[in-house]
């Protein structure tokens, strides 16, 4: 059997907060750690009927960049729920939150920096 690993390095400042992301994964290409400013790790946990999640985020993570991240993290839910079930009108429900949810922020940075 082949095993996979996937590696994740959290520097933290004083406070406990992230300050830098990195991961590496042992089929990946690329030779050195590559740098995050946020990631979300979920885990399913058959015993309990949980999901397990680990949410970080650097401090130079910007909000417009957060934004974009949640909106990629919704589309690819879709995607991976269509995969899973084969079910296209529920995945297709997450691909158009994640447009509701863009659209409403990007309103709402609008609303907070008139020109």
């Amino acid at each position: 059997m082949h095993q996979s690993n996937i590696n994740v390095t959290v520097h933290l400042d004083e406070q406990k907060i992230p300050q830098n992301i990195q991961w590496s994964a042992s089929d990946s290409t690329a030779t050195e750690a590559q740098d995050a400013r946020a990631m979300m790790l979920t885990f399913w946990d058959p015993t309990d009927k949980t999901a397990l999640r680990i949410d970080l985020w650097t401090k130079d993570m910007m909000v417009d960049e957060m934004a974009d991240f949640f909106y990629q993290n919704i589309m690819g839910m879709g995607d991976t729920f269509f995969r899973a079930t084969q079910d296209k009108a529920l995945s297709e429900e997450f691909k158009t939150f994640a447009k509701l949810f863009y659209q409403k922020f990007r309103a709402s940075q609008i609303d907070q920096n008139p020109k």
